[in-house]
């Protein structure tokens, strides 16, 4: 299927995989707490037919990781049918990366994403995360290390790094190249930016200009208007997003329109577009949400999830605090269901774009 209907265009990021490649540029950012087996199952809800993604995990852990059952922890459930999953790992020890990529490609996992952005002090004080941009000799070697255990492709997600200097940035993705990762996914904010200011784009262009392999883009991108204005702007092969995708999964279906992909199975007619039409798609969406961790999560590991969703998507929505406080109030499934109901019986509607920055 041709994507050259649009201005952009995209080349497809290869997994190793019997069902082909990818060929649809928009995925779900892994993120700690939102990007589990529920919010998975809400955006694939979305995707238009006959396209194909990845899927992110929460972030794992590779001491935790050779511990665990795989089926039974909560960072790792997924149902049967997913395909293209990507989890991503903290890690930087042999001892801990070999094992757990081993576990993670017989758990399903068609690649393995090592995370070199996250900035929490937990993950400083192991000198894993971002904390590994600055030591590149010792960054470039934790891929090597992964590439050498891992049968299926090995990616790397960082951000702009604390050096400011787009020399050492671009000497530091070409050492991860040579090191073997297969792409990159970047977003161009620094530790501490945290999310203020705006994400610089043109460092994506950069990343991508001096690499052969693919780059994916991340930040800053909350609409399909935004999804086209990066890979035009940047030349990225794919883009990432985080939070917008939370609070708006139909982004997906949005973007496959444009394209020409087929609505997602089960849909029919336009993805929602005016204020009116996403404020309601927007309840549907939890609706779908709060099911699936119905199925998947205990009712009080549901429930605080279910809540931090809600706390993540709903600046999006133009009463989003009134319906955070609503879902707080709920102490059962159904308590919670019923809170929505009552809450979307009255017409909502959604911004296309927050101040959050992403």
């Amino acid at each position: 299927m041709s994507m050259l209907n649009e201005q952009a265009t995209t080349r497809a990021i290869p997994i190793k995989d019997p069902s082909g490649e990818i060929n649809f540029p928009l995925s779900l950012a892994p993120m700690v707490g939102l990007s589990h087996v529920s919010l998975r199952a809400v955006c694939r809800t979305y995707l238009p037919r006959d396209a194909r993604t990845f899927w992110p995990t929460e972030m794992l852990s590779s001491r935790r990781l050779p511990h665990e059952n795989l089926a039974d922890t909560p960072e790792t459930l997924r149902e049967l049918h997913e395909t293209h999953l990507v989890p991503q790992i903290l890690g930087n020890e042999e001892r801990f990366i070999a094992p757990s990529v081993e576990k993670l490609i017989n758990w399903g996992a068609r690649a393995i994403d090592i995370n070199m952005g996250c900035p929490v002090q937990k993950a400083l004080k192991h000198n894993y995360g971002v904390a590994l941009m600055g030591d590149p000799e010792y960054a470039w070697d934790v891929v090597r290390t992964t590439v050498r255990n891992s049968s299926v492709p090995v990616s790397v997600k960082l951000r702009a790094g604390g050096q400011g200097d787009l020399k050492f940035l671009l000497n530091f993705v070409g050492g991860l190249q040579d090191a073997g990762a297969s792409w990159i996914a970047f977003h161009p904010r620094t530790v501490e930016q945290k999310r203020r200011g705006s994400a610089d784009w043109s460092q994506i262009k950069a990343v991508r200009e001096s690499l052969s392999i693919p780059v994916v883009g991340n930040g800053d991108v909350q609409t399909a208007d935004d999804v086209f204005d990066m890979l035009r702007e940047t030349s990225c092969d794919s883009v990432m997003v985080g939070r917008a995708l939370t609070a708006r999964p139909w982004l997906l279906w949005q973007v496959g329109e444009r394209l020409g992909f087929a609505p997602p199975e089960g849909r029919e007619g336009k993805a929602p577009r005016t204020p009116e039409e996403e404020g309601a798609e927007y309840g549907h969406s939890l609706h779908i949400l709060l099911n699936s961790m119905r199925t998947h999560f205990t009712e009080d590991l549901g429930l605080r999830k279910f809540r931090f969703h809600v706390r993540t998507s709903s600046p999006w929505l133009t009463f989003g605090n009134q319906c955070y406080s609503v879902v707080s109030k709920a102490k059962t499934y159904d308590e919670c269901e019923e809170a929505l109901r009552q809450f979307f019986s009255i017409e909502q509607t959604m911004s296309p774009k927050t101040q959050l920055r992403q």
